[in-house]
């Protein structure tokens, strides 16, 4: 066996953490496998037989391609995209799949990927390294162009900002989907009471509809807000939305809905602290929901 092809394994083996890398990264499970390939022409043209760590080398190689596509991507933006939800990862109600399970470890819930996509790109690199991949900074910071002391202090904001943007997530799968189904019963009566109760108060909802047409994304805050607004929409879609199948919307519950042709309408995935919805996250953008992959959905139990 030659180099390259001796690489070339090594990078299959690695391949599930290195696209889990890439999605923390990006948000963006496309752009994940586009990362992860680009790592790989990367590699491919590069000499590692003196190399002694592979794995956290070629953590590096996917973090450097990550780190530039995040800057090119601050770049295009002509205003910030507040109401932006990552890709979301759905699985079957009752399991997540083994090929999901390498990509959500550490519980890398909606919630979590939408305070990531707040920090600066350089922040985000080094949290995701060494937090989640237990990279050491002094492989880090060559990367960012600090020094390890500089790169820790990288990593070190940005986990105060994702420790104080978010509260402890619910982690029995029961008491998630109780509060789910309670929150969509409720909109489904129109009980504003019920809603306020199964709602925390300062709970946030992010609606990603896309950038067409205008003012169709939103951000949604406080729970009187919240349940005005399920009411509404509740009833504004009722002729339009023919099921709703409950799901796994990143580890956590959540429902797909399709429209009455059976066309992906949306995902919604929520966060549940103490028992109360604190995030609810909605992704019914027309352009980015064919791409989902709902293949988990309609495996059998």
């Amino acid at each position: 066996m030659d180099q390259h092809e001796w690489l070339a394994g090594q990078f299959e083996a690695n391949r599930k953490r290195l696209r889990a890398v890439a999605y923390r990264m990006l948000g963006s499970l496309s752009e994940a496998d586009d990362a992860v390939q680009e790592a790989w022409l990367r590699v491919s043209r590069a000499n590692a037989s003196e190399i002694e760590n592979l794995r956290g080398w070629l953590t590096t190689v996917v973090g450097r391609v990550c780190l530039n596509e995040l800057r090119s991507r601050t770049g295009r933006r002509e205003a910030p995209l507040d109401a932006h939800v990552p890709d979301p990862i759905v699985s079957h109600p009752d399991r997540i799949d083994p090929e999901h399970q390498a990509i959500l470890a550490d519980s890398v819930g909606l919630a979590l990927l939408v305070v990531l996509e707040t920090l600066d790109p350089a922040e985000r690199l080094a949290f995701v390294l060494h937090d989640m991949f237990d990279l050491p900074f002094s492989e880090i910071a060559p990367l960012v162009d600090r020094s390890p002391a500089a790169a820790r202090q990288l990593a070190s904001r940005a986990r105060r900002r994702v420790r104080g943007s978010s509260k402890a997530p619910e982690a029995d799968p029961g008491r998630q989907r109780a509060a789910l189904d309670a929150f969509l019963g409720a909109a489904r009566t129109g009980d504003f009471q019920a809603l306020l109760e199964v709602l925390d108060p300062d709970v946030v909802l992010r609606a990603d509809r896309g950038a067409a047409p205008p003012g169709a994304s939103r951000i949604v805050r406080g729970a009187r807000s919240v349940a005005r607004g399920a009411v509404a929409f509740t009833l504004a879609v009722t002729k339009v939305v023919g099921s709703v199948r409950p799901a796994l919307v990143n580890g956590a519950a959540g429902v797909v809905a399709f429209d009455v042709h059976g066309r992906l309408f949306s995902v919604m995935g929520i966060t549940v602290s103490q028992g109360k919805i604190v995030e609810i996250d909605i992704l019914a953008d027309p352009e980015r929901l064919p791409q989902l992959d709902l293949t988990a959905l309609d495996e059998p139990a």
